[in-house]
């Protein structure tokens, strides 16, 4: 269980360099980011990308305290539960194995499972974040995002419709996550009415563990490729990001700036959106004039002010979506990874 923890690990820092490659190659391409599936202000495709670079880091940082922990204590010499006669050495043979040291107690020594569940769970929540980002690709390849495309590899067609180039690999991983669910509930549910010591209840948490493992390997053994071959689609991204008035909360802040409370600031603009949906025109295309219409504070610089990459690069507050914050983060991401 040790050595596959840590080949896991392996294919997690795997996985969060090639999203920082990519991250890096389109720490600039402005796309709307999200909230409630509507959207809501602009990012960059790099700035979405990391977010799952430092899920994935917490991830490692889960399965790297799970193993040590795991080699924390060794059971070695706790025979059946009472220990044994014989003059074992424990602390000779704990160092030997590679443990830090014999567990304390023998009875817990024999009855212990943690190891399983905190590993399992470290797993399960994995799965949970290569889920959402799949989920992401599935929406973003999708004809009405259109953001990235996948590579035929990593793709099926249909067996009736010639068009269809379906993104079968994150829809297994997306299902697969709920197995990886069972199997931590599984180890839960058998282990949660047990008396101490052993029972033969917990022969079932090889099956659990084993298959945990074996599908989160598998899972990011096809997720790291399909991502390294994945092609974004920044003119996409830039024209999805021109609608749906991502930039009025940068108009709101422009006049808070200038003076007005933001409560206000947030009414005028919201007022503003509504007569520009009516008129079917976005903020950049009403004049200076039917600007002042609303607020006299309203001058030139409102166009700078709502430019979709000063949007994003005006908001250089730390962990942001500026290219030098996404810049930062991949450099600090990776230094965790090599510490």
């Amino acid at each position: 269980l040790r050595e596959a923890s840590l080949h896991l690990q392996g294919q997690i820092k795997e996985l969060i360099l090639t999203i920082c490659d990519q991250a890096e190659k389109s720490s600039s391409y402005v796309m709307p980011g999200y909230t409630h599936l509507q959207r809501a202000q602009p990012v960059t495709f790099g700035h979405q990308l990391m977010a799952y670079a430092w899920m994935l880091l917490r991830d490692l940082g889960r399965m790297q305290d799970a193993t040590a922990r795991m080699d924390a204590e060794c059971p070695l010499g706790s025979g059946a539960l009472a220990g044994t006669t014989y003059p074992l050495d424990r602390f000779y043979t704990a160092q030997e194995l590679g443990f830090a040291a014999p567990c304390g107690n023998s009875i817990d020594g024999v009855s212990d499972r943690d190891f399983c569940i905190e590993l399992t769970s470290a797993m399960a929540t994995c799965m949970m974040h290569l889920s959402r980002l799949s989920e992401e690709i599935i929406l973003w390849c999708s004809w009405e995002f259109k953001f990235i495309e996948l590579d035929d590899a990593f793709t099926t067609g249909s067996s009736i419709m010639p068009q269809k180039k379906n993104p079968d690999v994150t829809e297994l991983i997306r299902g697969k996550t709920g197995r990886v669910y069972g199997d931590l509930n599984t180890l839960l549910v058998m282990m949660k009415g047990i008396p101490l010591a052993y029972d033969k209840d917990m022969q079932e948490d090889k099956e659990a563990v084993f298959d945990a493992v074996d599908t989160l390997e598998l899972c990011l053994k096809t997720i790291t490729p399909m991502l390294a071959t994945m092609t974004p689609l920044p003119a996409n991204m830039r024209r999805a990001a021109a609608k749906g008035f991502i930039n009025a909360t940068d108009c709101a802040d422009y006049l808070t700036k200038k003076g007005m409370p933001f409560r206000d600031a947030y009414k005028c603009t919201g007022t503003m959106v509504g007569a520009c949906i009516r008129a079917d025109k976005t903020l950049e295309e009403l004049t200076l004039d039917e600007f002042k219409q609303y607020s006299d504070l309203f001058e030139a610089d409102i166009y700078d002010a709502i430019d979709l990459t000063h949007c994003c690069e005006g908001r250089t507050s730390y962990g942001g979506p500026t290219q030098a914050s996404v810049l930062k983060q991949i450099a600090d991401v990776k230094s965790k990874i090599n510490c």
